[in-house]
């Protein structure tokens, strides 16, 4: 949506005979503010003007806001001022302190003087106050100083109204011993100070979106932009599309301004940032919900898009309800009164942003508006009918499902929460995504070192975040088996396994097996699906028996070769495909690990979820292995169209099928529904 303000910025000269207009227009503005209606007589003139000539204006960079819809040229609704080092002796918080006193704090703080820039002048409207002018503003300004190269930032702050408090939301802190009474002020005064190798407190993210605006749009239209900066102009693409961040800037500068020197961008060191600045919280993996008709959360969510955490606003639900509408009526064509007459009978008088959901994800920023919860769903869900009707689909979100193993298990994971075969869920793995687990894990490099249940449950989260997530970090241990299977928000009524520690794979059996749970299991390789209707078969051997008598102790301390040899003897060492046969013994010598393929690991997401809709839902799907080996599949033989005349050999030009095929290696394909 476009931003409601267009930020403007200058630096004035130094000379002050050589002021821009501008800067009277802005004197004028910040004076009627702190005057603030008689409360600071001091800011106005016997005439009755307002004034507030500063010397610290010379040489300062200013900051100013307006509504888009005024443009460039409206009237100033907001302003900040930030000083360089280069005027430090006209320092506001030099003058409060004295220079004696200045000097002592900054020496305590460790602090080169040459430097600390200086923040000061924070006004806004009052009728732009509650739109949260005065955060963004806050950040532009604290934005503009770490872009400038500023170690610490040092200024005054008044604290009859909350101001203090303000500015420690971005990272300031009272230097003790200064605060003080101030006429002018007609309050307490107190010194603050910020480092930015701290960032910005709560608002670091936000004063990270604030320096692309300065470096890419403030600087480069006041022509002061340096061309060494190493970052493209699409990065200010970054910047939040919430209402109250800006437009592309309409700044204009004197052409005779230059930005102090900072030297080169690129050093030996790291930009002071580049190692401040951390990915997402790595324990953020639930969304937060908001329900607007409810008057906390109302608040709860206004508090939100005020701490500038929402990075992205995102409200389809216009487009939601008219496929709700078209969903419950499919065999109905709406015209535009039809559909208009819908929407408002579904509304019932609620106004459209404040009706159903408002879903935020922390760990992107991202605030969401879906549907109230069964409408949602009635309209995620709305394909599946004609093969999973609605009394079904029912029937599968009752039911909870525990993963164990988020690598392979997470294109089962997100399958059977795309499908709506469950709305509860375990989540196990104490691993972290890698750089060589892209090449099957449907992920980004954003994502890396994220704990692999984290964010399976952020990716199921981003595609319906009413579903009911519990995550187990660790991984499943003997500490967690029954907490995972019995415990937290219910039992699970299907498991399926897809770690590759012996041990887990061994335990997590014997507990289903108690619990008469079910377990599936995608090999991948060769399309094997391995089933366990311990729900119906209480005293089956585990893993049909292929181990013997072995238990999960047995399987501990186990030494790499043990390890592989017990992995092999799971899966039927003598069906696994000839790739995989010749790739184990380079485990460890020419290959780092097993060999896997995303195409390997989609199809078994998609196996996995057949078998755990047919289980839950009651149909036909026996204990067992199947394999569904598209080199079996897909061979000349199978083709069902029909052959036509080829030199050399089938319709498809290839020789045609090995004429003694091993029946042990043939596809077996699942039991068909009724």
């Amino acid at each position: 949506m476009d931003s409601p303000w267009i930020f403007t910025a200058f630096r004035a000269p130094a000379d002050p005979g050589a002021a821009p207009d501008a800067l009277q227009e802005i004197r004028h503005l910040r004076a009627r503010i702190l005057f603030d209606e008689g409360r600071r007589p001091a800011f106005r003139s016997r005439a009755g003007d307002h004034a507030d000539d500063q010397p610290q204006d010379h040489g300062a960079w200013h900051f100013a806001a307006r509504r888009a819809r005024d443009g460039a040229h409206g009237p100033p609704l907001g302003y900040v001022r930030l000083l360089t080092p280069v005027t430090a002796s006209l320092y506001q918080s030099r003058e409060f302190l004295g220079s004696t006193h200045y000097e002592e704090v900054l020496s305590t703080e460790g602090l080169n003087p040459a430097a600390v820039f200086e923040h000061s002048r924070l006004v806004v409207e009052h009728r732009a106050r509650k739109l949260g002018l005065g955060l963004h503003l806050n950040a532009l300004a604290v934005a503009a100083a770490h872009e400038l190269g500023a170690a610490a930032m040092i200024g005054t702050s008044g604290t009859a109204d909350g101001q203090d408090r303000f500015h420690a939301r971005f990272g300031f802190h009272p230097v003790p011993g200064t605060r003080r009474y101030v006429e002018k002020y007609t309050e307490d005064v107190v010194i603050l100070l910020h480092r930015t190798e701290e960032g910005a407190g709560e608002h670091t993210a936000l004063v990270d979106e604030y320096r692309l605006l300065f470096r890419y749009d403030l600087m480069e239209d006041a022509g002061l932009a340096e061309p060494s900066v190493p970052l493209a102009r699409s990065a200010q693409s970054s910047l939040s599309s919430l209402s109250s961040l800006s437009s592309r800037s309409a700044a204009k500068a004197e052409p005779s301004f230059t930005v102090p020197d900072r030297g080169p961008v690129w050093r030996d060191a790291p930009p002071r940032r580049l190692t401040a600045i951390g990915p997402s919280d790595p324990h953020r993996w639930k969304p937060v919900l908001f329900e607007p008709a409810q008057p906390d959360a109302r608040a709860a969510m206004t508090s939100l898009l005020n701490t500038g955490a929402v990075r992205e606003v995102l409200d389809t639900v216009d487009a939601q309800l008219e496929e709700l509408i078209r969903a419950r009526d499919p065999g109905r064509v709406f015209d535009a009164d039809a559909l208009a007459d819908a929407r408002s009978d579904q509304l019932e008088g609620a106004r459209p942003w404040a009706y159903g959901t408002w879903a935020w994800y922390p760990w992107s920023g991202r605030l969401v508006h879906v549907l109230p919860r069964e409408e949602f769903r009635l309209v995620r869900t709305d394909r599946n009918r004609g093969k999973i009707d609605r009394p079904e689909q029912r029937r599968l979100l009752d039911k909870r499902i525990g993963v164990i193993g988020l690598s392979v298990g997470n294109s089962a994971a997100l399958t059977l929460a795309q499908e709506g075969v469950a709305g509860a869920f375990k989540l196990a793995d104490f691993d972290t995504l890698s750089v060589s687990n892209l090449n099957r894990l449907r992920a980004g490099l954003h994502q890396i070192g994220v704990n692999k249940a984290v964010l399976a449950a952020r990716q199921m989260f981003e595609i319906d975040p009413y579903l009911d997530i519990e995550i187990f970090p660790a991984g499943l241990t003997e500490d967690t088996v029954r907490e995972f299977f019995l415990g937290g928000h219910g039992p699970i009524d299907l498991l399926v396994e897809e770690c590759d520690t012996p041990w887990v794979k061994l335990a997590a059996r014997e507990a289903a097996r108690d619990l008469g749970v079910p377990v599936v299991m995608d090999a991948n390789d060769r399309g094997l699906l391995d089933i366990e209707r311990f729900d119906r078969e209480p005293h089956r051997p585990l893993l049909h028996g292929l181990l013997g008598a072995l238990t999960p102790d047995d399987c501990l301390d186990l030494t790499f070769a043990e390890r592989v040899d017990l992995i092999l003897a799971m899966v039927d060492a003598d069906r696994v495909s000839p790739a995989l046969a010749a790739s184990i013994p380079e485990i460890g010598r020419t290959l780092s690990s097993w060999p896997q393929l995303a195409s390997g690991v989609a199809l078994g997401g998609a196996l996995v979820t057949e078998a755990a809709r047919r289980i839950l839902l009651g149909s036909p799907c026996p204990s067992g292995r199947f394999y569904v080996d598209l080199e079996e599949l897909i061979r000349a033989d199978k083709n069902v169209v029909g052959a036509t005349d080829s030199p050399g050999g089938t319709a498809s030009g290839d020789p045609g099928p090995d004429p003694d095929p091993d029946p042990a290696q043939a596809a077996v394909s699942l039991p068909s529904a009724p």
